[in-house]
């Protein structure tokens, strides 16, 4: 699932334009088959999802144990994130995204929208050990397919941020990022299935 780093450089995304002081963390292809048009549905996943795609136990006590780490050692505080510590991805757009579509904000994790396209999605996050950036290209799959590609950005936050990014790095790799996959991989299969029925 995951992919090598030129399958996100080697692709002409917007997002290069505003995000070229970002580091490219790792690349991982996404379990959603689909039509050339299909991004929007995976984005209203990404929203509507109740458990923000923590549906298997590992992510979810990952995630647990990371909130309240940072609960404790305060690194989620409001006068850390986006418009705060640092300004918001939106105020780099160039004037036919800023007027396009934003897409949604995540209502169970701390992300918020950047800008959406026919092909891409990219929402935002910061604490006060780093920036994070999930871009959620779409992509053709060379046999007739589409699928969704996940590229995560980071910029570290002095010593601390890039001591906390190697530090987590295995549980991110080995544990959170794969169970998350299955995870969308499984929510996809059961919408693309109520598409079909007609359900909405």
């Amino acid at each position: 699932m995951r992919l090598p780093k030129s399958a996100y450089t080697s692709r002409p995304w917007r997002i290069h334009e505003i995000a070229a002081d970002f580091h490219l963390d790792s690349v991982w292809a996404l379990p959603t088959p689909g039509g050339p048009d299909d991004l929007g549905y995976l984005v209203e996943q990404f929203a509507d999802s109740n458990e923000g795609h923590l549906s298997s136990p590992v992510p979810r006590l990952l995630f647990a144990i990371r909130w309240r780490i940072g609960k404790l050692m305060g690194w989620d505080k409001p006068d850390d994130g986006i418009g705060a510590r640092v300004p918001t991805l939106r105020d780099r757009l160039p004037l036919d995204l800023r007027e396009g579509l934003r897409g949604p904000d995540l209502r169970t994790v701390p992300f918020t929208s950047v800008f959406q396209t026919h092909d891409e999605w990219v929402a935002e996050s910061a604490n006060r050990t780093v920036q994070a950036v999930m871009h959620i290209g779409w992509v053709a799959d060379g046999a007739g397919g589409h699928h969704g590609q996940m590229a995560v950005l980071v910029k570290p936050n002095g010593r601390l941020g890039t001591l906390y990014l190697a530090a987590i790095k295995p549980f991110r790799y080995l544990g959170v990022y794969p169970a998350l996959i299955r995870s969308i991989g499984h929510e996809w299969q059961d919408n693309a299935a109520q598409r079909r029925a007609g359900r909405p």
